[in-house]
């Protein structure tokens, strides 16, 4: 379970499964309460998977060892959730909406991961930047 593109598998399935499922929820159902349901799912899964995932920590230790990151990336979560279920249900296409909610992050990331994160970008990274700026505005042209 360690090798190196299995994390990259995890979220490509992840992803397909999620934007399937969220393009399929009834248009009639409240999407908060949808969303709790869904965590509730998702909760259940990983308290099932924490017992076959060796960290090497306890589990009061990996609370005690939580951040301001962990708020946070559970408010990324709703905002990605509850705006990817608001996108498809005033029309946004399966096919379109993560690929230019990607792009837009992949790009705004730039920054952050330069100047925060101390990374570097190569002349090809440069030049796939112009290439994902070109297919964002593709891909969102009417």
């Amino acid at each position: 379970m360690k090798s190196f593109y299995f994390p990259l598998v995890l979220v490509i399935g992840g992803n397909l499964l999620y934007h399937v499922s969220q393009k399929s929820v009834p248009r009639t159902a409240n999407p908060l309460i949808i969303m709790t349901f869904a965590y509730g799912v998702a909760i259940m899964i990983c308290a099932l998977s924490a017992a076959l995932y060796s960290s090497g920590s306890s589990f009061l230790d990996s609370i005690r060892g939580a951040n301001w990151a962990v708020v946070t990336i559970g408010v990324g979560i709703v905002s990605v959730e509850l705006g990817f279920l608001l996108a498809y249900r005033v029309g946004w296409n399966i096919s379109l909406a993560p690929v230019t909610s990607s792009v837009a992050v992949a790009l705004l990331l730039i920054p952050i991961g330069i100047t925060a994160f101390k990374e570097r970008l190569s002349l090809w990274n440069a030049l796939g930047i112009v290439f994902c700026l070109v297919g964002l505005t593709l891909v969102s042209h009417q």
